[in-house]
Parts: C-alpha cells; sequence; structure tokens
C-alpha cells in the first residue's frame, strides 16, 4: 500500500511526510538538488509565559451584567480588554530548518523511469530513476528505534553519485560548522528554547570530507546518511539554552553508528517497530464497477480520476490507512501530541501557529486513535492534557475566582491555558479543557483500562469543580455558562453581528457528556467527592431546542445566522462525537439534526476538510451511508492535496491552501464509523455502509466495551464476523433489525460465516 509519484515534488504539499513521533521531514525526491524539510516536535517560538489578564475576575460579572441586559456589543468589547491574555498570543510552532543534497558527477540531465513514493506499511519514501545502463534509488526513514533520520543512496549498473549536504535555517542559525571530519551541525536559540540539529555519514563506499559548512561524499555507489536533533528550553537563566544540544546531537549520532552495523539493520528495525502498529488493521475495499489496476496509477492521477467521477474504492481504504500512517508517525508515547499540522510544518509563522486549537482540531486528530487500534499514540494527548489541567488551575482561579481547571479554545507547548486571541466569536469560551477531559472515558469505553481511569479521573474531577463554581442559574433556574460563544460562529440581534452567548448547544452537550462521564468514572472507581452535585447540575442543564423551522437550534434563542454555511457544526456535537443524539434513542433531536446539516451544506458549508470530515461522521451516525460517501468524496476531490494530506482554505498562501492534519484523522474516523459503530451498549456491523463498497473487508477495528472486530461482506451483506473481546465484554450487537445480546470474557471470542 503506496503513494507514488512520476515527478519530483514542486510544492511542500507534494512531497511525503516521514516521523518517528519527535522527528518529521518532507521529502521532495529530486534529481539534481535533493530538498527534505526537516521538524523536531519541540521547536516552538519561545519559553513559557504568565499570559493572565488580571483585570478579568473583577470585570467578570460586569459583563454578564452588559450581556443580559441586552447590551451584548459593549459585552464583547469589555471582554475584549478584561478577558483576552496578555501578550494576546501564545506561541507557535516552527519548522527546525532543511537539509539540501546537491549532486555533480553522475547525475543524468534528463533521468529515465522517474518515481518516487511512499510505503506506507514500511514507513519507507523512495526515488528511482535511470540513465541507460546506471540505475540510481533513494530511501528514506524516520527510525523510532534509532531516533534518527536515515538516507540510503544507491547507484548500480556502472553508475557512482558525487554530493555536498548543506543544513540551513534562514537566519535563525546561531552556529554552524563540524563535528569531526564527517559531521555537520548547526544550532540556536529561539527565544528561550534551544535546538541543533546534526548529520554524519554512517556508511559509505566513497570519499568523505568536510569543509566550512558542507559535506561531501564523491564517487560513492552506496551511501548512508543520518540525521537527528534536539531542542530544549534553557534552565539556567545564565546560559544559553542550546548549550550542550550541539553536543548531545554529536553523541546521538556516534551512538547509532556505533549500534547499527549497515544500514540494513537499520532499516530492518525501523520496519519492525512501525509494522508492530501498522498492521494492527487492515481495509480492502472494493466494487466490480471499477477499472482493475487502479492501484498501480500514479496518487494524483487517482486523485483527478475520482474528481472527475470515476469509482476506485481503494482509494478510501488507501485515504484512511495514511491517517493511520501519519498518527503512527506523527504522536508517541513520550512526545507531544499532532499539533494543527502534526509534525510537518515547513514555515517560521504558520498558519494559526500550529499550535493546538482546541475547540475541535486537537480533540479531532485523536478521533480515530482507539477505534483504529493505536490507543499508545494517544499516550502525548493524555500527557499534554495533565500539564493543561494543571495549569489551568492557575488561569481558574485568577480570572474567575472558581476553583478546578478551565482551558479556552487554544494551547500550546508550554499547556498555556489563558484566551489566545482577540476574536471574540472564539476566544471568550471555557470548554475547551472540558471537551478535552471527555477522551478520558472515552479511553476508557474502548480500554477498560482501570490504571488508566484511576490516574487521570482527578482531571475529570477538577474539570467538574470548575463548571461548578463558574455555571450561573438563569431566569428559569437553568444552569448556564455567561460569557461564551458557539465556535467560532456569530449570530445577528436587533440586526448587528454578535458573537458573545450564554449556553449554546455545544456547552449544553459537553456539560452533559463531563457530568455522566464523571459519574460513571465515580461508580467505577467507587470514588468521586462531586458525584451528587454532579448529580444535581446534570439535572438543572438546559434540554437542547428544536427551532420552528425543525432544525437544532445551536444557540438558546432563534437568532438569524450570520453565516448560515458555517464551517464549525458545533451544535451537533451531540450526534458526534457524542451519542448523546441517535435514530434510535432520540428520534427527534436526530431528525433536528439531520435538518441543520442539510441547512448548513446547501447554504456552503463543509469548505474546510475538517469540516468536511466531521460531516462525514454526522452523516455516518445517521445511517446515511451515501450521503456521507458524497461528502468522503467532496473531500477528496476539493480539500486533498496530491500528497493526500488535508487541506484548509488560507488566503496568502502560494496556492491558496495549507495543510491541517485534522480533516486526515476525522475522516479516517468516518470510514470506521461507516463500517462499525459502538456506543450505548450497541456493536453495530455496516450502520451506514456506501453503496459504492459493495464488497469489502476490514481486520482489526476496536469497539467500545474492549473488542475487536473484524468484517467481511459481498453485495452489500455481511458475510463474516470475528469479535474478540480484549476484556470482559458484554452488550448487543446489530446488524440491520436483527439484534444479538453477547456477554464474553477476556480473551474469548465469537465467529460468524454466512451460510454456517
Amino acid at each position: 500500500m503506496e503513494l507514488h509519484y512520476e515527478s519530483p515534488a514542486e510544492f511542500w504539499d507534494q512531497a511525503v511526510p516521514l516521523g518517528n513521533g519527535r522527528l518529521g521531514a518532507m521529502v521532495y525526491g529530486a534529481v539534481a538538488r535533493e530538498h527534505i524539510q526537516l521538524n523536531e516536535e519541540g521547536l516552538w517560538s519561545g519559553g513559557p509565559q504568565d499570559r493572565v489578564n488580571p483585570d478579568c475576575r473583577e470585570n467578570l460579572e460586569k459583563i454578564r451584567t452588559l450581556f443580559r441586559s441586552g447590551d451584548v456589543e459593549e459585552a464583547q468589547r469589555l471582554a475584549v480588554s478584561a478577558m483576552s491574555g496578555t501578550p494576546f498570543t501564545q506561541r507557535a510552532y516552527q519548522t527546525l530548518g532543511d537539509l539540501y543534497i546537491d549532486f555533480f558527477d553522475g547525475m543524468p540531465g534528463e533521468p529515465q523511469g522517474y518515481s518516487r513514493g511512499l510505503d506506507l506499511r514500511r514507513a519507507v519514501a523512495w526515488t528511482r530513476f535511470r540513465a541507460g545502463e546506471r540505475e540510481f534509488e533513494r530511501q528514506y526513514f524516520i527510525s523510532r528505534p534509532a531516533d534518527c533520520l536515515a538516507l540510503r543512496f544507491r547507484a548500480s549498473g556502472g553508475g557512482r553519485m558525487s554530493f555536498t549536504c548543506r543544513l540551513d535555517r534562514s537566519r535563525h542559525i546561531g552556529f554552524t560548522g563540524r563535528a569531526g571530519g564527517e559531521t555537520l551541525v548547526c544550532s540556536g536559540d529561539q527565544h528561550g528554547i534551544g535546538w541543533a540539529m546534526g548529520l554524519r555519514v554512517l556508511a559509505s563506499d566513497g570519499a568523505v570530507s568536510a569543509l566550512g559548512a558542507r559535506l561531501t561524499v564523491r564517487d560513492a555507489t552506496d551511501v548512508t546518511l543520518i540525521f537527528t536533533a534536539k531542542t530544549g528550553i534553557g534552565a539556567d537563566p545564565g546560559k544559553s539554552p542550546s548549550e550542550g544540544l550541539a553536543g548531545q546531537v554529536c553523541a546521538s549520532l556516534s551512538d547509532v553508528r556505533a549500534r547499527y552495523p549497515d544500514a540494513g539493520a537499520l532499516l530492518r528495525e525501523h520496519e519492525a517497530d512501525f509494522a508492530s502498529l501498522f498492521d494492527r488493521v487492515d481495509l480492502r475495499l472494493s466494487d466490480s464497477a471499477a477499472q482493475p489496476g487502479l492501484d498501480a496509477l500514479p496518487t494524483d492521477a487517482r486523485l483527478r480520476r475520482f474528481a472527475a467521477g470515476e469509482a476506485d474504492p481503494g482509494l478510501a481504504a488507501l485515504y484512511f490507512q495514511y491517517a493511520r500512517y501519519l498518527m503512527i508517525s506523527g504522536s508517541r508515547p513520550g512526545g507531544l501530541p499532532l499539533t494543527l499540522q502534526g509534525i510537518w510544518n515547513g514555515e517560521f509563522k504558520p498558519s494559526w501557529d500550529s499550535k493546538y486549537t482546541i475547540n475541535i482540531n486537537l480533540e479531532m486528530n485523536y478521533w480515530p486513535v482507539e477505534v483504529c487500534a493505536l490507543p499508545e499514540c494517544a499516550e502525548p494527548y493524555f500527557d499534554l492534557l495533565r500539564r493543561v489541567a494543571e495549569s489551568g488551575r492557575d488561569t481558574a482561579r485568577r480570572m474567575y475566582g472558581c476553583r478546578g481547571f478551565v482551558a479556552h479554545h487554544n494551547t500550546d507547548i508550554h499547556a498555556d491555558t489563558a484566551p489566545q486571541d482577540e476574536y471574540t466569536p472564539a476566544t471568550y469560551w471555557v470548554m475547551g479543557g472540558a471537551w478535552l477531559a471527555l477522551h478520558i472515558w472515552e479511553h476508557w469505553l474502548f480500554t477498560r483500562d482501570m490504571d488508566f481511569l484511576r490516574k487521570n479521573f482527578d482531571i475529570l474531577e477538577q474539570s467538574v469543580l470548575f463548571f461548578r463554581d463558574f455555571l450561573r442559574e438563569n431566569e428559569k433556574g437553568e444552569l448556564v455558562t455567561l460569557p461564551s460563544v458557539s465556535p467560532e460562529n456569530s449570530y445577528r440581534l436587533n440586526g448587528r453581528k454578535v458573537n458573545m452567548c450564554q449556553m449554546p448547544a455545544m456547552d449544553i452537550e459537553i456539560l452533559n457528556d463531563l457530568f455522566r462521564a464523571y459519574l460513571g468514572a465515580a461508580e467505577v472507581l467507587g470514588a468521586g467527592a462531586l458525584a451528587e452535585e454532579a448529580r444535581e447540575m446534570l439535572s438543572k442543564l438546559p434540554k437542547l431546542q428544536i427551532a420552528s423551522d425543525g432544525r437544532l437550534m445551536e444557540w438558546g434563542e432563534e437568532y438569524e445566522e450570520a453565516d448560515p454555511g458555517h464551517r464549525h457544526v458545533s451544535h451537533l456535537f451531540g450526534l458526534y462525537p457524542s451519542a448523546q443524539i441517535s435514530p434510535e434513542d432520540t428520534p427527534e433531536l436526530a431528525a433536528a439534526a439531520k435538518k441543520s446539516l442539510e441547512y448548513r451544506l446547501a447554504h456552503g458549508g463543509g469548505y474546510t476538510g475538517w469540516s468536511r470530515a466531521w460531516i462525514i461522521l454526522f452523516w455516518a451516525r445517521l445511517r446515511e451511508g451515501d450521503r456521507a460517501y458524497g461528502d468522503l468524496r467532496a473531500l477528496l476531490t476539493d480539500s486533498t492535496f496530491e500528497n493526500l494530506m488535508d487541506t484548509h482554505p488560507s488566503k496568502g498562501r502560494p496556492r491558496g491552501r495549507v495543510f491541517q492534519i485534522d480533516g486526515n484523522m476525522g475522516a479516517a474516523a468516518g470510514i470506521a464509523e461507516l463500517l462499525v459503530q459502538s456506543h450505548n451498549g450497541r456493536i453495530r456491523l455496516l450502520p451506514a455502509l456506501p453503496s459504492a463498497w459493495p464488497e469489502g473487508e476490514v481486520r482489526g477495528l476496536r469497539v467500545r466495551g474492549g473488542g475487536e472486530i473484524s468484517l467481511a461482506w459481498s453485495g452489500g451483506r455481511l458475510t463474516s464476523l470475528t469479535l474478540l473481546a480484549r476484556s470482559p465484554l458484554e452488550g448487543t450487537i446489530v446488524y440491520g433489525d436483527a439484534e444479538r445480546p453477547v456477554r464474553l470474557a477476556a480473551g474469548e471470542s465469537i465467529h460468524w460465516k454466512a451460510g454456517n
């Protein structure tokens, strides 16, 4: 299973990504001048900041009073001054730099048979071409066990190579030079964050030399280069943050050279490590109406063909596995979670700072981890959440006079929880930490990991505690959030566009899930000092409302929407990721959600990749497989780069679009949801199978309750099922109108095959 192309990448978003959770690279595959853009997860624009606005607490009730009196615009103006962070922006994730390799003496001017690609299962990128009898092959991979990027260049048929290597970080390098005769190293400080990167020869049958800031290899037929990087915050104010990092880089490269006798050993260990995660799930989709041999077509050609309306079910399977590939490559235990771009960012000033947006984007990044059998990849998410909960306690106290913890709609490497930006449709929203915390309960539902739940229960409790202090009663005696927004939408009040509100539908839905998750966890653990208060708050939350036109209401009043086709569909949170709304249990709300979704799409919604991915999931939950497939087709047609990375419109960018990884992850979760759903005690088989996928099989998906499931189908009908209990599992299997209770001990399984 691979991506492949017949020409080098011209743009960053045509290059192919590599990663080991910490180091990232984008490989262009050029013949004469290879370019590899580099990242390291810890290189951000600066160190920690105290950004809590000292004027918020004393102005909070003034903001609430202004809103209740109907002066929403004045309440917003006061919030901008009194609630915004000081300074108003958090830190940005930055590119590490670039590796340039200039070939001379032996490279063909016009190569023949050029191809490049990315093998997803092996996590190896490659470039191949020839010149007459001479053949050239380049391999690239980033090893997790060896913690380095490896580049192996080979020539055969009488071919030889000569090239020079250079590391670059524009004007942001403090030192560049050599360490010995076969190692390049450069380092610098980024406003309190030190960094260093280095490149050396692991093995070569050619002559190696270093001059100035370049490494040269001459007359070689087989060369392997290794690269690594380190970052860190300076602990000693009297020393440079980068002090010692260059030495660590050189020591790491020397250690790799000592541990691995050749490139083959390095590659074999890397492949085994990656396959141990990637091979857990397999997906095959087919349709007899599709042209055979589509896997042999270049990936960009397949995308163009699919956009023209041709059938290619295998492209959806490739896209699904590509998302799993990105997850394994970008998020590993001990590291940081995926940013807006994962660990693949080529800019010093990326869109939205390429940090952690937590009014959907970071959460969406991790929607597929459980169902796609990659729970270890969520560890960085939970590590960041624990730090967010810690810093959020200080923010809750100083901003709102509340106990517990709060986070707003963004955070960064330092777990900053003060409001980000001065953007009234998004900034003044206190639900970010609560949404992040819901993944604790989701992880428990899938894994039944008692140690994990026990370790993280306090985060749920601290979130509940914050809302115990923050919520206020309205005139109906209901508990509401104020101030709040429905991210990142606006409505019209007295003909003017405003954003601030109290208790939008999304807040109701998140708090319903938070209180229920806390109560569920408290029951499992036999703990929970706030259980009675959580039950009381749950009973006093407002109910979701259906508007006069039959749509689910986004706000507490039937306001006129300023942007009816808005990219956020926040009020449908209860449909997905929550399961509060379903066709079986809440048919009226499900019908209202469907009408809201149709309305949003009719007015131009779904114009970003991540938004389209969310819409796929909504249709899946509504059992509308063909409509979900239509939006998957739209995502692949309108919101996918040639290298299968998801896109978001961005003014001023070279091609008017920028990569955001959340769409890749959300769509992968959506594809899984079309095949298997598991919530509210039911495991639904093929609940929303598109007619475009009449034949197929999937192996290894996970379900809530602690199970692993494999399915096959033909003619759109289920033909086989295997359900393995990874922990004691009890529930109901649902297929069509048929239901079957199931109760399995850990390690037990059931198998079913049509005709038996």
